[in-house]
């Protein structure tokens, strides 16, 4: 085994641990900061919203977390781990700062870090699309766009971000946490600057690909500068927006080459965006995991190691995408909401695969519900009584978010005048 700390962020991929293609999961992996993956199952960042509603960590999202660990996965990111509590995802998000409840974090930190499994938090900014019965949403450029209204930042709203996201990665290390992974995917900030659809500025945060990925650069420099060269950096980007007009996969490889600049331990790929109009990444015809070929792209673009969310379904698909050699981890998300034991059993051998459910008819926006109760089930240890339909599960989700808008406006109150 290779000591965490020894490997100097020049070098490559190094794999510890050698067994046949077969049993390749349960390979270790060695990141370029010298910390070590157990295997390679990653649970992936999902907005679990189990908040207090004050940005705190409630028991049961702990436990949550406690039963992804005891599941087997080598690493675990908490998704939308807000650094601005004046633009958050939703009011069940943690938000990170000095009048956190750091007793409460670190208690989550120390009780869901079981059998050597990473605990990594997802840092996030949702700019354009900060839950406004919350927030006053700001992008990098002015939108109106279905239920998506913006103001544009300003330079100076800019030139803090560095900053806010370099903090929050140190308290996040301070309080015991194993990692972070900085949010550059799925529509939020970082992700609306990469994106020519939603970046409309004329200064030097936009224009030109180059451009467009210079906040993305500096979040990172500043990320690694507060840390240190030996505590994990992740980054989320989007293969593709699934929307015309926005980041596409010969953008992304771009932003791909400029990460080779940045000391960045692991690239999770991903894709889609939560824009009105865009499609579904789970909508993609073909069986298998989602933005593979991209994955392939980039792999010839650089040597960190990669990481791929979205599509796996089968322990076969996990087994081939990482022997193909275009990823290292194996990111899996709703899988592990329907079964959060899998990744042991697919160490273990076991072709058990997920029962994957198909709903009839939906509505925009009860698929997701419907995931993030069934992960409130699984954090109450009440998954085996869990029978609600999408749109039930909807009404649900919506009316525990309206009680907790009113604990999130009281809590920042201060932060929201400055808005």
């Amino acid at each position: 085994m290779v000591p965490s700390g020894s490997l100097q962020q020049s070098d490559q991929v190094t794999l510890v641990q050698s067994m046949p293609n077969d049993l390749m999961l349960g390979n270790m992996l060695a990141l370029p900061c010298g910390a070590i993956l157990k295997n390679r199952l990653a649970k992936s960042a999902m907005s679990d919203s189990l908040g207090d509603g004050c940005g705190n960590p409630t028991e049961s999202q702990i436990r949550l977390y406690e039963r992804w660990a005891e599941g087997g996965v080598a690493l675990s990111i908490i998704g939308e781990v807000q650094v601005d509590s004046r633009f958050p995802e939703k009011p069940g998000n943690l938000a990170l700062s000095h009048q956190s409840d750091h007793r409460a974090l670190q208690s989550l930190a120390s009780r869901s870090r079981l059998d050597g499994m990473q605990l990594w938090l997802q840092l996030s900014h949702a700019g354009a699309l900060s839950h406004p019965e919350i927030s006053c949403p700001k992008g990098p450029s002015a939108l109106d766009v279905g239920h998506v209204q913006c103001q544009a930042m300003s330079l100076d709203d800019i030139r803090c971000l560095p900053k806010l996201f370099a903090e929050a990665a140190a308290l996040a290390k301070t309080l015991g946490f194993d990692g972070v992974q900085i949010h550059a995917a799925h529509g939020f900030l970082l992700s609306q600057f990469l994106s020519p659809l939603f970046n409309r500025r004329t200064d030097h945060y936009g224009g030109s690909s180059g451009a467009r990925s210079r906040l993305l650069v500096e979040v990172l420099a500043s990320v690694r500068d507060a840390v240190g060269p030996v505590f994990p950096i992740g980054v989320k980007i989007n293969a593709s927006d699934q929307l015309e007009g926005g980041l596409t996969p010969e953008d992304a490889l771009e932003v791909i080459v400029r990460l080779n600049d940045v000391s960045v331990d692991l690239i999770d790929i991903s894709g889609g965006t939560y824009f009105p109009g865009a499609k579904a990444v789970s909508d993609r015809s073909g069986n298998g995991p989602y933005f593979l070929d991209f994955a392939r792209s980039a792999r010839r673009r650089t040597q960190t190691p990669l990481m791929l969310t979205g599509g796996f379904k089968t322990r076969a698909h996990a087994t081939k995408a990482l022997t193909s050699g275009a990823i290292d981890v194996v990111g899996l998300a709703r899988a592990l909401a329907l079964d959060p034991a899998l990744a042991r059993a697919w160490l273990h051998g076991r072709d058990v695969d997920p029962g994957f459910p198909r709903f009839a008819s939906t509505s925009p926006g009860d698929v997701t519900a419907w995931y993030t109760m069934r992960l409130t089930a699984l954090a109450n240890d009440q998954e085996h009584a869990f029978a609600l339909s999408p749109a039930s599960a909807l009404e649900v989700y919506e009316r525990r978010d309206s009680c907790r808008n009113k604990q999130w406006r009281q809590t920042f109150a201060d932060a929201q005048s400055t808005t």
